[in-house]
Order: structure tokens, then sequence, then C-alpha cells
């Protein structure tokens, strides 16, 4: 099992949009970045734990938590040419974007702040404590994982 952390602005997708999905499932889509889609593609796997990250808000943080139920599969949004998604280079035979379905776990009693996060001395190797790493979906050490959910305890 690995662990992530996936960003998302809660205005257009929220832990508490998650949880109120049929199933408390849905699919991750509109990743367009190259170095996340190949997280999503070649690492992400069935059962690994998510951090749902709130970005871009009055409460940026961890919000609570999700698991992978479904691998890298092709993010139909990039065909459509309606969405913002839209990329005119892909096609169903050869897509370029993926996207993995999550389910929701736990929504936390609070945010776990950015700036609690940064000033956790054993929270060093996550792409958010580090500077220009700004990736929707980065991976997360077991140790920082177990730590960060900790600190959503306390």
């Amino acid at each position: 099992m690995q662990y992530w952390l996936f960003k998302s602005e809660p205005d257009a997708f929220s832990i508490d949009d998650l949880a109120a999905k049929p199933d408390q499932t849905e699919h991750w889509d509109g990743i367009r970045n190259y170095q996340a889609r190949n997280f999503l593609r070649d690492e992400v796997k069935q059962g690994d734990q998510v951090l749902f990250y709130h970005s871009s808000c009055k409460e940026v943080g961890i919000a609570g938590l999700a698991e992978v139920v479904k691998e890298a599969y092709p993010d139909h949004s990039q065909f459509n040419p309606e969405s913002k998604y839209f990329d005119p280079k892909a096609s169903p035979d050869n897509p370029r974007w993926v996207m993995v379905d999550v389910q929701f776990k736990q929504k936390f009693s609070r945010v776990l702040s950015l700036a609690k996060i940064k000033s956790m001395p054993h929270i060093t190797e996550i792409g958010l404590v580090k500077k220009g790493h700004r990736l929707s979906i980065m991976p997360v050490s077991k140790n920082e994982f177990e730590l960060l959910l900790k600190a959503t305890k306390g």
C-alpha cells in the first residue's frame, strides 16, 4: 500500500462532495500535469490511502481521508469539447490523461492547516513543504502519512 495527497479546490470538489456521492465514490479527473498523471497512471493502486487536501480556499489543508478503489483509466473529459479539460491531441485510441476512482473514508473534525503541517518538525519530505512543489497529486511516505493522520486527531 502507498500513501498520497490529492489536492482539490473545495468549490470545485470537496471532501463533503465526495461523501455525498453514490457509494461515496467518484472519479478523480482533470489532472493535466504530466508528473501528476504519471503518478496516477503508474503508481497509484487500488487500496492506496489518500489525504484529501483542500487548496485555494479560506481553510487550506488536509480535510479528510479517501481510498483508491479503481486504478487508472482514461479520463473521459479529455475527449469532450465542452469540458474545460478537453485535449484536442487526445483520442480514445491514444488517451493522454487518466483518472482513478476514490472512495470517502473520513472527514476530519478540523482541517489540518498547511501552516500546521509546515510547523511539524518530522514532516520534511512531502512536496507541500518543499519550495516550488505545486503538484495536485503527490506521494507521502508511510511515516509522514501516519504523523499527519495523528495530527488531525490532536
